[in-house]
């Protein structure tokens, strides 16, 4: 995909972070933006910041759970109905939880199941037909770094992670297999200045405040250059995604080490869970 002008993209949890960034950007390019949140004000914040970065621009703001099933299926045919049909959909919607599994509620896994992997199955099913319609289309569905290593108390978020990556990469697959003119992209991202954090649940004994805390402290990319990144890679049709020096380090580790890298991770993480406990 060479230009953006005039194609429609769909962008879930757009309300903040990677997702707004990304529509500021690409409202810039001339793309027609079909914006979404569960945050029906923030994302209608982030039409307002699109026009004022394009008066052109075109941006509609949806109300959105990607976890409800009928909704998103729902929101496929509204978009449709007003745009004609997407070309990109980048599912982004995201939320955190930090906690062992032996602290974690089970109403905590389903919530983080739900939105991270959830949203972006029912995300591609809803929209794939008008994908592969638009006869130039793009699925990016956003992963993580730790949809490569596992990682203490985020055995939620890793499974999730881990499962956005393989249904991603079979997803590539099958449209190569069909011949369909889909790219499909997998992002990684490091650590990234956004909300992520400080709005996660945490265990019972969690801080989930010192946790934001320091995530700010090590999270160096901000949301703007994550956007650059992905527009980049939709671009140039790149499978995998990885932003920030930190990601590619990441992606690094299990290649050398293999699941040795667990137990040097499991000591940082006894010294960092005692931090948190103080």
């Amino acid at each position: 995909m060479k230009s953006f002008t005039n194609k429609v993209v769909v962008i879930t949890g757009a309300g903040s972070g990677i997702g707004r960034a990304l529509a500021i950007e690409l409202a810039g390019r001339g793309a027609r933006l079909a914006l979404s949140d569960v945050d029906a004000l923030r994302v209608g914040e982030t039409v307002a910041l699109c026009v004022a970065v394009s008066p052109t621009a075109e941006a509609k703001a949806y109300g959105l759970d990607v976890a409800d099933r009928d909704a998103v299926l729902a929101h496929a045919e509204e978009v449709a109905a007003d745009f004609g049909g997407a070309n990109v959909l980048v599912n982004n919607a995201g939320v955190a939880l930090g906690a062992t599994v032996e602290e974690m509620t089970w109403d905590d896994y389903d919530w983080l199941m739900g939105i991270n992997l959830g949203g972006v199955v029912n995300g591609t099913k809803a929209f794939l037909p008008q994908v592969i319609a638009s006869g130039d289309g793009h699925i990016v569905n956003l992963s993580s770094v730790f949809g490569f290593i596992g990682v203490p108390t985020q055995s939620a978020y890793n499974a999730a992670k881990f499962g956005v990556r393989g249904f991603t990469e079979a997803l590539r697959q099958e449209m190569l297999i069909a011949r369909y003119p889909v790219k499909v992209s997998c992002v990684h991202p490091g650590g990234i200045k956004t909300n992520i954090a400080r709005d996660a649940r945490g265990g019972v004994q969690r801080d989930v405040g010192k946790a934001a805390q320091g995530f700010e402290k090590i999270a160096r990319t901000t949301p703007e250059k994550a956007a650059q990144t992905i527009v980049r890679g939709i671009e140039r049709g790149t499978p995998r995604i990885l932003i920030g020096g930190d990601a590619y380090v990441i992606d690094a580790i299990p290649r050398v080490l293999g699941s040795f890298y667990q137990r040097p991770l499991a000591l940082l993480g006894r010294v960092g869970m005692r931090a948190l406990r103080k």
